[in-house]
Parts: structure tokens; C-alpha cells; sequence
């Protein structure tokens, strides 16, 4: 049961922002170009990441960090500096291209501030475009993570900063598809460390009943499922089953199964222009009524206000 490739695999980059960004002294930037998820990594030097309502986290040389969108942060030398520019989708290199007009040395395609040798060094890209990012894998993220550079795929670190430095015939699609990569790498890395709490549907466990009631759920999740179907079919008792369900899992099998359904339909409502209740039936209630009791029992809106809201954050009206 790969869950994690089940949820990354509506995830492709199309046209991915990245950046390398070369640093000046006492340099201070904010990010807010709207990006959904946003993967950073220092290559040299050391720079502070503070979220907009967060701590500020260190990352090291070699470190990489996945940032939850689309709230800005704060990328700097020092987390108390105030930040010297804002950056925005549609202005990531424009000191650059300023500097090219007035004649000064081009840079290497993609890269931005001014090339000094021993200068802090950022490589950043993007995913500006939600469509894909599951609300079930998002849920699982906290606003920053940073995976240190002994657990990053450091030779396919190296690979993406090389490849952001050319401009050859279809650059851009491998620039795509190595953001996908690094972006599950790190993710694989991150959820692998014990204390991150990797949740159940990522975790291992040594449970063959609890596998199987997982490997169930989230093959089906529209089957009408209970306690006792579940207990029947993975070859348990009703009891035994709830018990090392909730031991292993941390909550009750129908409480995480209604949990699933929610974030189901939560992509759904926000990828797709199925009707609230063609989509309540495809995760399992039988009609929109019983979909919005239990999507407003887990998120505190009904169905219909989600996608108003998705719709409104496109800056269209439902």
C-alpha cells in the first residue's frame, strides 16, 4: 500500500518557477508570489525561513525546506532583518533584468542578484498552480519542514542546481519533472524521521489487520463500509480490530475513514466540476446532505462554501 504515490500522483509541475538567487550582505527577502508548495534549498551559506505565522527555522548548506502556500515568508540572513524587496510571481528577477538593460554582465539563465564569489546561495522552486496537490497530503504538512542535508538526495540536489544554470531545447519540462522529484524526496525523507509523526496513512506498522483495513479504506472508500465488514473481511473481531486500529492508527476506523472521505472530496470539489452529489456518492455517502454533516463535522464549512471558496481564491465567482 503506497498511499504517499497515490496522493503525489496527481502532482505534475507545468511551467515550474525556479530560481537561483544569489545573496548581497545583510540581505532579507519576501516571498509572496502565491506559490501553493515552494521547495528551497541553501547551497552555500546558511539563511533563516520565517513563515508568515511561524518561527523562524534555520537552514543550512545542503538542507532543503518545503514551504505550505500560498501565506508569504521570509527568506534572510538574519530573521530579524525586515525584508528589503518583495518578490511576486511576476517579479522574481528583476534586479537582474534591470542590470542586463543598463549593460551590466549577464547572469546564468534563472538566476537572480549579483554573482559574487563566497555569496549566499538559494536554489527555490515553485508550484504556483494547486491542481493536483491533494488536501489529503497537505493536511499531513506543516506550514515549514526541513529536511537536513545527511537525509536529502544530495546528488540529485547537485543535478537540480546545474540544470537550473542551462537554457537547452526542452528545458523547461526537465526543470517539471525534477521539482516533482526533489518534491518527493524530500517528502519521503521528512516522513521517515520518527519524531515528524508521519501520518497513518504513511506510517509502517507491524500489524497485518491494520494494514489491511487501511489498504481497504483508502481502495474503496466509497464501499459502505463499518467495524464489522472491515473486522470480516481483514479475518479479525469487531473488538479486536477497533482496538489495534485505534492503538496503531490513534483514532477509531470509522473516525478515520470519515476523516478520509472529507479530504476526498475536498479535491474533488476543488479539481473537478462534478455536482455535490455526484461526489458525495463517488466517497461514499449516499447523498449531499449526509456529505455536508460530515464535511462540516471536520471542517467547519459545508461542501458548497468550499467550493466558493476555492472558485473565489481564482478570483472567479461560483
Amino acid at each position: 500500500m503506497d498511499t504517499l504515490a497515490k496522493l503525489l500522483d496527481g502532482v505534475r509541475a507545468r511551467g515550474a518557477v525556479f530560481t537561483r538567487t544569489v545573496m548581497s550582505p545583510q540581505w532579507s527577502l519576501r516571498f509572496a508570489s502565491g506559490a501553493h508548495l515552494t521547495l528551497v534549498a541553501a547551497l552555500n551559506g546558511r539563511v533563516w525561513i520565517t513563515p508568515a505565522d511561524g518561527e523562524p527555522m534555520e537552514l543550512g548548506s545542503g538542507d532543503i525546506a518545503v514551504l505550505r502556500g500560498p501565506a508569504p515568508y521570509t527568506v534572510a540572513e538574519d530573521p530579524a532583518s525586515p525584508p528589503g524587496r518583495v518578490i511576486t510571481s511576476a517579479d522574481y528577477c528583476a534586479r537582474t533584468a534591470r542590470a542586463v538593460v543598463v549593460g551590466e554582465p549577464a547572469l546564468d539563465p534563472r538566476t537572480c542578484g549579483v554573482d559574487e564569489p563566497g555569496s549566499p546561495l538559494l536554489i527555490s522552486g515553485a508550484y504556483e498552480d494547486r491542481a493536483g496537490i491533494s488536501d489529503r497530503l497537505l493536511d499531513a504538512l506543516p506550514d515549514v519542514l526541513v529536511v537536513p542535508e545527511a537525509d536529502s538526495d544530495r546528488t540529485l540536489l547537485a543535478l537540480v542546481a546545474e540544470e537550473v544554470r542551462r537554457d537547452k531545447p526542452g528545458q523547461q519540462a526537465v526543470l517539471d519533472r525534477l521539482l516533482d522529484l526533489m518534491l518527493v524526496s524530500t517528502l519521503r525523507a521528512w516522513f521517515d524521521r520518527p519524531k515528524n509523526h508521519a501520518p497513518a496513512w504513511y506510517r509502517p506498522t507491524d500489524d497485518s489487520v491494520v494494514a489491511s483495513a487501511l489498504r481497504l479504506m483508502h481502495d474503496d472508500p466509497a464501499h459502505p463500509w463499518t467495524v464489522a465488514t472491515l473486522a470480516a473481511k481483514v479475518g479479525a473481531s469487531r473488538s479486536g480490530l477497533a482496538r489495534s486500529f485505534a492503538r496503531h492508527v490513534g483514532e477509531p476506523p470509522m473516525t478515520y475513514l470519515a476523516t478520509w472521505r472529507v479530504a476526498l472530496a475536498a479535491d474533488l470539489l476543488r479539481d473537478t466540476d462534478d455536482t455535490v452529489s455526484s461526489i458525495a456518492h463517488k466517497v461514499g455517502y449516499s447523498n449531499t446532505f449526509a456529505l455536508s454533516v460530515a464535511f462540516k463535522r471536520c471542517r467547519g464549512i459545508t461542501p458548497t462554501q468550499h467550493r466558493a471558496a476555492v472558485l473565489h481564491s481564482r478570483g472567479l465567482s461560483a
